[in-house]
């Protein structure tokens, strides 16, 4: 019988990972009970069946994107045998839940009894050398010390390395294990033969190895936690109508349609929409924007945010991990365990380079020993030295500590970044292509001019708008509601994608919409000329017919955001070219993007045409698309990168590679600064830990030691450790960084 694959434990979590493949691999494995379990699952297979994974005995369903991690998280409280499965149950596996083992030493364990053990070690050095410990004494004495460092923290490096071994890899822990037991046993050795012992050699290596991984676990966790702390902010009761009295209610138990009451200073508990009363609300913790944003009956409001002044009820709409803020902290945290595409060229760096500095390592002790005529001793300490130095661990923490670092502080400046490939890709970006209404402009177009009889025109126009979803039909609409005009009943309604819509009114056949729809329409010439005029200032016209005769204009204009001049300026001064991409009248199209500076236009298209019109320009560019997340979907997925901008509780998360969660264009300028800052960190992080080890290994190897340069094997440790927390600390700089 073939044993099931173990979860491993590290810093107290059990941790397994899996590739959704031809099946499941592993398909089989063990889980111990009590110990909070971490499942990745990595999908390479775009079959449909493979999009969501379900552990049903959890209640976990999540969704799986190809080449994207994604982590499971629960608890085994129980022991028995559990299924897992694609969403349409047709692949399978499975997991046993045993009893807890034996508990395992976490990191910390480890490196507290380390340092416990390192400080006899450093006393007896000193003292030997100081001349108040004897020689004797010494030698047994690191001997005493080193060993529970090796029994206690040197053993799971060796047993990482020989797992890795025996699967034909080496890994970072070989050369550790390599280095110190080498160390060690030749110590052991020496100690019986009247020889020079090491083992205070072995004792400091792994004391600054564990030092360097202590700092690495430190700055994972606090850029983990500065997310998880968003769910803190969340409201803990709110104050829930049921059966016509306000009761208080946690928020895990509020349900959707339940009417909850906010007063001035309390937090908004879920996400939903103002039915009764007005406020200000701080909606800074989510969406990054300072000032507070007015509401009234109509408006979203978002759980977690903070209600200013006004008491209000709401109706909730999306509750648990549907609101905005749980949605934003899984695609952080997706993001922040997500690959860069560059990660891949240095974990193959890393793979290379282990071997190559073994072998290295045997050179290094040959040359030495045979042909320079150093002693045993002498030449296994370069041995060591270059084994400990050359340890990639830097390079391994160069692009998943900024990334995480990188993808955390863009989601408090309201950008959202997917994973590191969308990250690594926007660094090609060339050409920034925009949609018009509502990205550009601020999406509430009003009625500016009638043309014709403006009652008539008006009234026939809201009458058949009364049944269409467009923009531009609220606009009417809501004119006519002002002017307390009564609408037409219509018959066989009918909207004509891209152009307008159209209908039976009183047995006759209007039209409204665009010159699209009005090609081949008789047009009085002077409706012709006022429509060149009202197009020239910027508005959308619509005209209206009856039965073939155009018999009236409406004029309908949508200002530009007060953001939109300036970001596409600031886009444009990092080297960016601008398009406009609208489905709007060629006139208008120019018109707004002269206001805005906008270098090229594409009018008159089609929604179905976005994405064709997106393809066109990836011929000579690459292309990122800012638009609605909702409506702009095919264009945002054909990009090189899509950018969806959304406001309060309508963006859609999934929706884009970037998703920025505050309606304003410079948020797009926000993406392609941290995108860029981080990824420049990344390169910056790749080449300090590169240039230590190209200058590090001649050094261990005893290259100039004519020079009086070297590097004892506890130096190596340190200056490795050191080189990790360079790195660190290099990543935790983009915290501070600039951005407009």
């Amino acid at each position: 019988m073939v044993e099931k694959q173990k979860a491993v434990v590290e810093n107290g979590v059990q941790k397994i990972r899996i590739t959704a493949e031809k099946g499941y691999s592993p398909k089989e494995f063990q889980l111990q009970k009590g110990i909070p379990a971490e499942i990745t699952f990595h999908r390479v297979n775009p079959s449909g069946c493979y999009k969501e994974i379900l552990f049903e005995d959890q209640g976990i369903l999540e969704p799986l994107e190809v080449g994207v991690d994604k982590v499971i998280s629960f608890t085994p409280t129980e022991t028995g045998d559990f299924e897992f499965s694609c969403g349409m149950k047709m692949q399978k596996g499975s997991y046993t839940v045993v009893e807890k083992r034996r508990r395992v030493l976490s990191l910390r364990d480890r490196f507290w009894i380390t340092s416990i053990f390192t400080l006899p070690l450093l006393i007896l050095m000193i003292g030997m050398m100081a001349g108040f410990v004897s020689h004797t004494v010494s030698r047994w004495g690191t001997f005493l010390a080193t060993t529970p460092i090796m029994l206690v923290a040197g053993v799971p490096f060796i047993k990482s390395a020989w797992a890795s071994f025996k699967k034909h890899h080496s890994n970072m822990d070989t050369l550790v294990a390599l280095g110190t037991l080498v160390a060690y046993v030749y110590s052991v050795f020496a100690l019986f033969t009247g020889q020079p012992v090491y083992f205070e050699a072995a004792g400091f290596i792994i004391f600054f190895i564990l030092l360097g991984q202590i700092f690495e676990e430190r700055m994972r966790n606090n850029a983990s936690e500065a997310v998880e702390k968003l769910l803190d902010l969340q409201a803990k009761t709110a104050q829930v109508l049921r059966d016509g009295n306000y009761v208080e209610v946690a928020a895990e138990d509020i349900q959707i349609d339940d009417l909850i009451r906010v007063r001035p200073g309390e937090k908004i508990a879920v996400d939903g929409t103002i039915v009764e009363g007005s406020t200000t609300i701080d909606e800074s913790m989510v969406t990054g924007e300072s000032l507070p944003v007015e509401k009234s009956v109509g408006d979203a409001v978002i759980g977690s945010t903070i209600n200013s002044n006004g008491t209000i009820l709401f109706k909730a709409e999306k509750v648990g991990s549907e609101t905005l803020l749980s949605q934003i902290v899984d695609f952080v945290k997706m993001a922040q365990s997500s690959r860069a595409p560059i990660q891949d060229l240095t974990d193959k760096i890393s793979g290379i380079f282990v071997p190559v500095v073994t072998i290295l390592a045997i050179a290094t002790f040959w040359v030495w020993s045979v042909l320079l005529g150093a002693s045993l001793q002498e030449a296994m300490l370069y041995a060591v030295s270059v084994l400990i130095i050359a340890c990639p661990c830097a390079l391994g923490l160069a692009t998943p500590t900024a990334l995480m670092v990188g993808t955390g502080r863009s989601a408090k400046m309201g950008v959202l970044i997917k994973n590191g490939t969308v990250l690594q890709e926007v660094q090609k970006i060339q050409t920034v292509v925009f949609d018009k209404t509502g990205t550009i402009t601020i999406g509430q177009p009003l009625v500016t001019d009638v043309v014709g009889d403006e009652a008539r025109v008006l009234t026939l126009a809201a009458s058949l708008e009364t049944f269409s979803e467009h923009p531009l039909a609220q606009a009417v609409l809501s004119q006519a509601e002002e002017k307390g005009l009564v609408l037409f009943p219509v018959e066989n309604f009918q909207a004509i994608e891209g152009k307008g819509v159209q209908g039976q009114i009183d047995q006759q056949l209007v039209t409204l919409g665009n010159g699209k729809l009005h090609d081949g329409t008789a047009m009085d010439p002077e409706l012709e000329k006022r429509m060149v005029e009202l197009q020239e200032q910027a508005k959308t016209v619509i005209s209206l017919s009856v039965d073939g005769q155009v018999i009236g204009l409406i004029a309908i204009q949508d200002a530009p955001k007060a953001s939109s001049k300036e970001a596409i300026k600031k886009l444009k001064e990092r080297g960016l070219k601008t398009v406009m991409l609208t489905g709007d009248n060629e006139r208008v199209a120019q018109a707004i993007a002269k206001q805005v500076g906008i270098d090229t236009v594409i009018a008159d298209v089609l929604p179905q045409e976005k994405a064709s019109a997106i393809q066109k320009l990836q011929e000579s560019s690459k292309v990122a698309f800012v638009g609605d997340g909702i409506n702009d979907a095919p264009a945002l997925s054909i990009a090189d990168v899509g950018i969806a901008m959304g406001s309060g509780t309508d963006i859609a998360i999934e929706s884009g590679g970037i998703v920025l969660t505050q309606n304003d264009l410079l948020g797009v300028v926000r993406a392609f600064d941290m995108s860029q800052k981080t990824f420049r960190r990344i390169l910056l992080n790749l080449f300090w830990a590169s240039i230590y080890n190209i200058l590090g290994l001649p050094i261990a190897a005893g290259v100039f030691v004519g020079l009086g340069l070297t590097l004892n094997p506890e130096l190596a440790g340190l200056a490795m450790a050191l080189s990790s927390l360079s790195v660190l600390t290099s990543s935790l700089l983009l915290n501070v960084e600039k951005i407009d």
